[in-house]
């Protein structure tokens, strides 16, 4: 059993399972500290967080005295020397904490995405992980699901035929939860993409470095062509469609209704008609959560990557930025890897993000009647 531990005890640190009234793309254990409880190769044995009133509630929650609960990240990871660390605070101080818990001597890292918020940091934490021999996942979940794992299955094994073309419909910043867009296409072709090109929402926007909505065209080094919109869906809210010459996968509705199509004779003249087909069904779902940490054990301890790894997490980054880059380029072609490694995109979560939404709303004065 691995010792664990939480630095950011706000929601995805700690609560965010609480929210959740309804199925859909999320199984539960989600979030970090709900999944190391309930995970039977992890114990939950402290939490680190700046503000006391986030560190109250995280104790009360998960049954840790206060001796266990930190407002210092750094006396933490001295004190309680956990195997595993979860990093679920604003992405403004990701990289410095990864690169201490590395120095600490933890043995994993279950970070939130976006990575880093540049190509430089995400490059100091990448290279620092591999000399210490620390496994590091970003939390772009939907590598864990079971109906895209399921799809990514059928491409990889030819029911698809030859793979042409990913398309995702996620209205989002680029950044932030692009991170999830970007880096769920390039799980389902299994590829790398060599250049783009990018349109973000206006020029003013895009000649910036806060977080901002675009679309863009992905050429994958596979010959797979992948097409995002970030800017408004619809009724096509967080949508994936993966098109083959002999089937197609969609993930409609958030990942609440998986469809599959193959060729079936007839049509004109007996060419074939695309037809709905059953889509192979899991036999049991496992929360989320649990696969990660049961994942990062398994990177832990034979040396593999984790499926959502840190260069994945560093690759979703490059292709947002290089999506950004080709609209200030005046819509030209971006290749891949950036060049320029200080690029950056401050990530929408960022803002505001000195005082947490919740502990702003705990410290507000009561309303009197």
């Amino acid at each position: 059993m691995y010792r664990a531990a939480v630095i950011g005890l706000g929601r995805m640190g700690s609560t965010f399972d609480d929210e959740i009234q309804q199925g859909g793309s999320i199984f539960l254990p989600y979030c970090h500290a709900p999944s190391y409880v309930a995970s039977p190769l992890t114990e939950l044995v402290a939490g680190a967080d700046l503000h006391t009133e986030q560190g109250a509630i995280f104790g009360e929650r998960w049954g840790l005295s206060a001796q266990h609960i930190y407002s210092d990240y750094r006396d933490m990871l001295a004190a309680e020397r956990p195997d595993f660390v979860s990093i679920c605070t604003t992405a403004r101080h990701r990289a410095a904490i990864m690169k201490d818990a590395i120095e600490a001597g933890v043995k994993a890292i279950w970070a939130e995405k976006p990575i880093t918020l540049s190509l430089a940091e995400a490059d100091d934490v990448i290279d620092l992980g591999a000399r210490n021999g620390v496994a590091i996942a970003v939390n772009c979940s939907r590598r864990y699901s079971p109906f895209l794992s399921e799809a990514r299955r059928m491409a990889q094994e030819g029911e698809l035929g030859d793979l042409l073309q990913i398309t995702a419909y996620t209205e989002c910043f680029i950044s932030h939860n692009g991170s999830h867009a970007i880096d769920t296409m390039r799980y389902l072709v299994d590829g790398d993409v060599d250049w783009v090109f990018g349109e973000m929402e206006s020029d003013e926007e895009a000649a910036g470095e806060e977080d901002l909505r675009g679309n863009g065209y992905l050429a994958f080094e596979n010959g797979v062509r992948g097409y995002i919109r970030a800017m408004p869906t619809g009724t096509a809210p967080w949508e994936f469609d993966l098109i083959g010459t002999e089937g197609r996968v969609r993930s409609l509705a958030n990942g609440t209704d998986t469809q599959y199509y193959r060729w079936v004779p007839g049509g004109l003249r007996d060419e074939g008609l695309p037809a709905r087909a059953p889509f192979p069904l899991p036999l049991s779902i496992q929360g989320t959560g649990l696969s990660v940490i049961a994942d990062l054990v398994n990177a832990v301890e034979t040396g593999s990557d984790p499926r959502c790894s840190a260069e994945d997490g560093r690759k979703a980054l490059e292709i947002a930025i290089a999506l950004r880059e080709s609209h200030r380029r005046g819509g030209r072609r971006v290749d891949l890897p950036v060049a320029d490694r200080s690029l950056r995109i401050l990530s929408v979560e960022i803002g505001g993000d000195a005082v947490p939404a919740r502990v702003r709303r705990l410290r507000q004065e009561p309303v009197v009647a």
